[in-house]
């Protein structure tokens, strides 16, 4: 949905969900984790936070970017009270629902599952890699950042996109 025909519960719907669902989430978990003094908290955002789709998710994109930006606010605040704060930012993944999303491309306009989800890469400027990425991928990653082989692992933003975003 772009810009001018999204509403204001659109916009409304999307910063709660997406942004101010994990605040609330990390408000509940921080206290018990300051007492403890270890945690780890992982924010799912997406790489939308950085190369948003202003023609169909525009505040999706802007609750992912206001994630990404509080991740690393809350990483300085509570890294050194012994609580890791990282992100991940998966580009295009083939979940239950993408797979949904391309038969319904293919039923409407008639190409083959394949060809709809070229086009999909293609709307995103590319994924390199040549596909999109599968659950238990972005799954594993975030197993290895909770584990203790991340320890040192503080305040940054892993972007898993299949090399999709062209910049550095």
């Amino acid at each position: 949905m772009s810009f001018l025909p999204t509403s204001a519960e659109d916009w409304e719907h999307s910063l709660n969900v997406n942004l101010l669902a994990p605040i609330r989430l990390d408000r509940e978990f921080l206290p018990q984790m300051l007492l403890q003094k270890s945690g780890v908290i992982i924010h799912i955002a997406s790489i939308q936070g950085r190369l948003p789709l202003y023609d169909s998710t525009l505040p999706y994109a802007a609750a992912k970017a206001g994630l990404i930006n509080y991740s690393k606010g809350l990483s300085k605040e509570v890294s050194s009270k012994g609580i890791r704060v990282l992100t991940v930012s998966p580009g295009w993944i083939m979940t239950e629902s993408s797979v949904r999303m391309m038969e319904r491309i293919a039923e409407s306009s008639n190409p083959t599952i394949e060809e709809a989800t070229k086009s999909v890469m293609d709307a995103l400027g590319g994924i390199p890699m040549g596909r999109p990425a599968e659950p238990e991928e972005i799954a594993e990653f975030v197993g290895f950042l909770v584990s203790p082989r991340a320890n040192y692992l503080t305040g940054t933003e892993y972007i898993i996109d299949g090399g999709t975003i062209p910049t550095i």
